[in-house]
This record gives C-alpha cells, sequence and structure tokens, in this order.
C-alpha cells in the first residue's frame, strides 16, 4: 500500500522548579452506537497513484494532511514524557467519533479504509485496532496484523482522524464470498460498538477466511499496512 493518503511556577528560593500540568481532561462517552455513513455516497480511498483513482483526490489529499500532522503528534507523544501524557488522554468512545467505511484502491476491491473522526471537540485516544464482525454467521472478531501497530500512542485532537485499513478478500472469483452491506466495529478499552455501512450501494464481497485488519493509526504506511 502506499502512503494514504502544560501552570503554576514555583519558585524556590535556591532555583525554579516548572511543572507542566495543562493536560486537558475530556470525559468519554458510553457505549451508544452510532450509525456512520448512512446517508453519505461512496467514497474510494486512494494513497498513492499506483493503487487509487482520480475520482476522489480531494479523500486521498485530506487523509494525507492529516496523516502529516498525526505524525508530528505521534513524534511528541514519543517524547519523554510524552507517551505518560498520551496516555492520560481518555479512550475514545462511539460518542466521541464518526467511524465510516470506503473502498481502498480500484478493482478488484480488496481492501476497505475505516476512518474515525473525533467529532467530541477534544481529545481522545484510539486503543488497538477496530473489532469487527462481517457477518452474523461468523461472530470472531477479524484478526489484527501486529506489523501495522504504531509506535506510540494514537491521540486524536477534535477533528482529526485516525485510519485502519481493512482486507476484506484476496479478489478471487473462486472465494467463498458473502456480501455485506452492514458491519459491527467495537472501539477497544470499552469504547462501544458502533453500526458501519459499507461502501457501495451494494456493499463489499468479503470472504471471512482471509479477512485482516490493521491498528488504528494517524495514516497508512508503506510497509507496515502492507497484507
Amino acid at each position: 500500500m502506499r502512503t494514504f493518503r502544560s501552570r503554576s511556577t514555583v519558585l524556590a528560593a535556591t532555583g525554579a522548579a516548572v511543572f507542566a500540568l495543562s493536560l486537558t481532561a475530556c470525559g468519554g462517552g458510553g457505549s451508544d452506537t452510532k450509525s456512520a455513513g448512512a446517508d453519505t455516497p461512496e467514497t474510494t480511498v486512494s494513497v498513492g497513484a499506483s493503487h487509487g483513482t482520480d475520482a476522489n483526490t480531494d479523500a486521498a489529499k485530506t487523509a494525507g494532511s492529516s496523516g502529516s500532522s498525526g505524525s508530528s503528534d505521534a513524534t511528541k507523544a514519543s517524547a519523554p514524557g510524552g507517551k505518560q501524557a498520551a496516555s492520560a488522554a481518555p479512550v475514545c468512545t462511539t460518542k466521541d467519533v464518526a467511524i465510516s467505511a470506503a473502498r481502498h484502491g480500484g478493482p478488484p476491491s480488496t481492501h476497505i479504509v475505516l476512518t474515525a473522526k473525533n467529532t467530541s471537540g477534544h481529545s481522545c485516544r484510539m486503543t488497538g485496532f477496530p473489532e469487527i464482525q462481517f457477518l452474523e454467521s461468523h461472530k470472531q472478531n477479524v484478526p489484527a496484523v501486529a506489523k501495522s501497530k504504531p509506535a506510540a500512542p494514537v491521540v486524536l485532537k477534535a477533528g482529526a482522524p485516525a485510519y485502519a485499513l481493512v482486507k476484506v478478500s484476496d479478489g478471487g472469483v473462486d472465494e467463498s464470498n458473502e456480501p455485506v452491506s452492514a458491519f459491527s466495529v467495537t472501539l477497544q478499552g470499552g469504547g462501544g460498538m458502533a453500526a458501519v455501512r459499507a461502501p457501495g450501494s451494494g456493499g463489499i464481497a468479503v470472504d471471512p477466511a482471509k479477512a485482516l485488519t490493521g491498528y488504528w493509526t494517524y495514516e497508512l504506511r508503506n510497509g507496515a499496512d502492507e497484507f
């Protein structure tokens, strides 16, 4: 895949010590179900010229620019004290984010991209990977790909998105594919479950035996998200 696109100052007689205490605490939501993208037309998220189409260049640019900003946030989170500050941010819940799905690249359609946009007005943390169940007949969650796990916590500022790449099939005509028009996504850490509409008027074809998901990240990354 290609890149998708602190204050009180306390003065002592012998010196000064500054403690940065300005982390904003924000309350998480509950586990209410949020339906995402019910009235949104189909979108194709493309990363890189060799895998995408020109029809949704703006979507790709949005993913790219958000990813660049997110990468900066990730660097800050990995700095001394940064991870501690990041882990103090509340876990994003389905009341905090709007989750949608889009096709990734052109045919054969073997992958989709999940986007979780922070609509809460405060920062929150996306934990782990999306727990996805595509079909009622297959209750187990889609397995996660370990190499896609980011090095630093994914903390979303208000209005910022996180992405997760999801493989739905190998694109073969002889696969045991089943049509999926909507599916469930559960956010780890007590974030609750959301019903997500599959992209396209006819939904997507899913082979449960081949389905895989990546971790939530600020952007889709070369290498780590190739599965």
